[in-house]
């Protein structure tokens, strides 16, 4: 195959006080003290209250696994040493928004100003899942098929039903501050790598934006790096769901990579229709299914999780996750961080406790019980 589906993973995190599980900002010697161990595996975020970290190049999840588990390791280390602890959460249940300052960086201070009020907003994380392709036309041929799957990501990945402390209603508000940037949401579907370079690099020629770093779709061709990058998914409380979402996309790709080899590939739908599946795993998580659109019915999060491991079978073995992958279904039958999240809301609200804080306590233990 014209891939080595090699992986690399990014995630966000919250930093919060161990005492009062409010958001703290990140101190410039706990910044300092994590690049002297991490390097530039690690940046802080637009907010003073997030850290990011990235894994290496990976040829394997099982490579991936120990990267990612060293990386929240010494995060958690040492934000311990400032009073603090991260949470891998899109959003902090009861955290106020107007109260965060945005980190004072070039990058960060330009997209405050172009942004204005939307970026303020932003108290938001997510993770991202690089999957190494070479040939840039292999890239663009892949996303318009990808995208099928870009809700079913999501919908397994959900971890954000809580902003400033009320139920949204939602299993994944993050995505709906999101959307509120331009330039995000389903990519567009582009015939040829020279048609999206047109398409973006009009932009950057006028000067709207600088490169493609500023186009913030749910899958886009990486500006730094030589892979498809997929950005829709809420970050995971814990290590290995994390890791289960990453050995699905990469699976996926070779699939379709697999299909194409034999001059095949996976049905194109209309934006429209995918954009519908989409809100439905925003709204709902895995509650309530999502679109067969071949099969024009609404199936169960779980049915469509079993057709998905039957039919990355043969790619979840070649690439050595068929236990990743079938770690999905429980989250597809029981619920995922969102569904973990109201059950500890409501068992503290009826013991007569404050609910945001047990949640935030909760996000706590699972971000440490893989590591």
């Amino acid at each position: 195959m014209q891939s080595d589906f090699t992986l690399g993973i990014e995630e966000e995190y919250l930093l919060v006080d161990r005492d009062s599980l409010r958001l703290a900002e990140a101190p410039e010697a706990l910044m300092e003290a994590c690049k002297g161990d991490l390097g530039d595996q690690v940046s802080p975020e637009f907010l003073q209250c997030q850290i990011e970290v990235g894994t290496r190049v990976c040829a394997s999840i099982a490579e991936a696994r120990e990267d990612l588990k060293r990386l929240r390791a010494v995060v958690s280390k040492r934000a311990a040493e400032h009073g603090l602890t991260p949470i891998a959460v899109s959003c902090h249940p009861s955290a106020d928004w107007k109260d965060q300052h945005h980190t004072r960086k070039q990058r960060y201070d330009s997209l405050q100003n172009d942004l204005g009020g939307v970026a303020r907003r932003m108290l938001i994380c997510g993770m991202h899942v690089h999957v190494g392709i070479e040939d840039p036309s292999l890239r663009t041929d892949l996303m318009p098929q990808m995208c099928y799957f870009l809700p079913h990501l999501l919908a397994l990945s959900t971890s954000s039903p809580f902003w400033q402390g009320e139920d949204s209603g939602l299993a994944s508000y993050r995505l709906t501050v999101f959307d509120n940037l331009p330039r995000t949401g389903l990519p567009p579907a582009f015939s040829s790598w020279a048609e999206y370079e047109r398409t973006t690099g009009a932009l950057i020629e006028l000067g709207v934006i600088e490169d493609t770093s500023k186009i913030w779709w749910d899958l886009r061709p990486s500006h730094a790096f030589p892979t498809l990058e997929t950005r829709i998914m809420d970050v995971s409380p814990r290590l290995e769901h994390a890791l289960s979402l990453a050995a699905l996309i990469q699976a996926i790709t070779r699939m379709l990579m697999r299909l194409r080899e034999r001059n095949l590939r996976w049905r194109e739908y209309d934006r429209f229709l995918i954009a519908e599946n989409r809100w439905r795993a925003q709204r709902y998580g895995v509650g309530e299914g999502l679109i067969d659109f071949g099969e024009r019915r609404i199936k169960p999060m779980v049915q469509l999780t079993d057709e998905l491991t039957g039919l990355l079978a043969e790619d979840a073995e070649a690439l050595g996750t068929l236990q990743e992958i079938a770690a999905l279904r429980p989250l597809a039958e029981h619920g995922t961080s969102a569904t973990r999240q109201r059950r500890v809301w409501a068992e503290a609200t009826a013991k007569g406790e404050d609910p945001g804080r047990a949640v935030v306590g909760h996000l706590i233990e699972e971000f440490h019980a893989d590591l």
